[in-house]
């Protein structure tokens, strides 16, 4: 089997990378840079392992059935506890099960809650999309901008589903429709008092271990927009201000980003 063709027999089985390497004995972040395509030459025994695995047409059954609590109208706090787990215990299923008046963000079994946004981080959120959409569609490119909220099963595993303000996406297989099955090629995190720390670090690190080509950190409260590159060797930075046009990597420059007039309206 291809990678393509293991990729697609993983959906196919609804299957998460996390189950992968716990039924095949590879290493988690192996599947994951062999599934990424940052592994050019994966070894013949690994490649093995995951083809039995992904032949097998009548996948084990691996989730445990889980403890329901009634947390309606109480004001849910994971933190004390749901569905007889604890954080950094939770999966994509808990998170599912969340009430429909509260948003978090699920992160390697943590839950996170996302506030409010703030009418400063609509209208730079909103002004990013208007402008990523309108290059797209002058030049009749194929990926597709998406505007939060958008669930994003970053790592193709049970233990994570992210938010993010402003994304791109280029391969639309990863489209699955209920959610992003995969990490986006383009990422934009307006940052607020709340989300700074974990935009800035733990978001960081998500999205350049996931295969994110580019990752935007807009903060309104110093005027600057920080820029990373994930795609060469070295991981690159870039600060501009809300007075300059920002340049998106993955489309060569060509696509330009004038934060001038957004900033006279903020």
């Amino acid at each position: 089997m291809t990678i393509e063709e293991m990729k697609n027999r993983v959906r196919a089985l609804g299957y998460t990378y996390e189950q992968v390497a716990r039924i095949s004995g590879v290493p988690l972040s192996t599947l994951r840079k062999v599934f990424a395509g940052a592994t050019k030459s994966p070894r013949y025994e690994t490649m093995q392992a995951l083809e039995k695995v992904l032949r097998n047409e009548q996948p084990p059954v691996l989730k445990e059935e889980a403890v329901q609590y009634d947390v309606s109208g109480c004001g849910f706090d994971p933190d004390r506890g749901f569905r007889g787990k604890k954080q950094g215990e939770y999966t994509i299923e808990d998170y599912l099960a969340i009430p429909v008046d509260d948003r978090f963000e699920l992160i390697d079994g943590v839950l996170f809650r996302i506030d409010s946004p703030t009418t400063t981080h609509q209208k730079i959120a909103g002004y990013l999309y208007h402008r990523i959409y309108g290059y797209i569609d002058d030049n009749d490119g194929d990926c597709q901008p998406f505007i939060a909220p958008v669930d994003v099963q970053l790592d193709c595993d049970d233990r994570t589903i992210v938010e993010p303000d402003v994304m791109i996406l280029c391969d639309d297989t990863k489209d699955i429709r209920k959610r992003i099955y995969g990490a986006p090629d383009f990422v934009a995190e307006v940052l607020s008092p709340s989300t700074r720390r974990k935009d800035m670090l733990l978001k960081l690190h998500k999205y350049g271990e996931a295969g994110v080509r580019e990752y935007w950190m807009i903060d309104p409260e110093h005027g600057r927009i920080m820029v990373y590159q994930f795609e060469s060797d070295d991981t690159t930075l870039d600060f501009y201000s809300f007075e300059d046009e920002v340049p998106v990597g993955i489309y060569d420059g060509k696509c330009r980003i004038d934060f001038a007039p957004l900033n006279a309206k903020l």
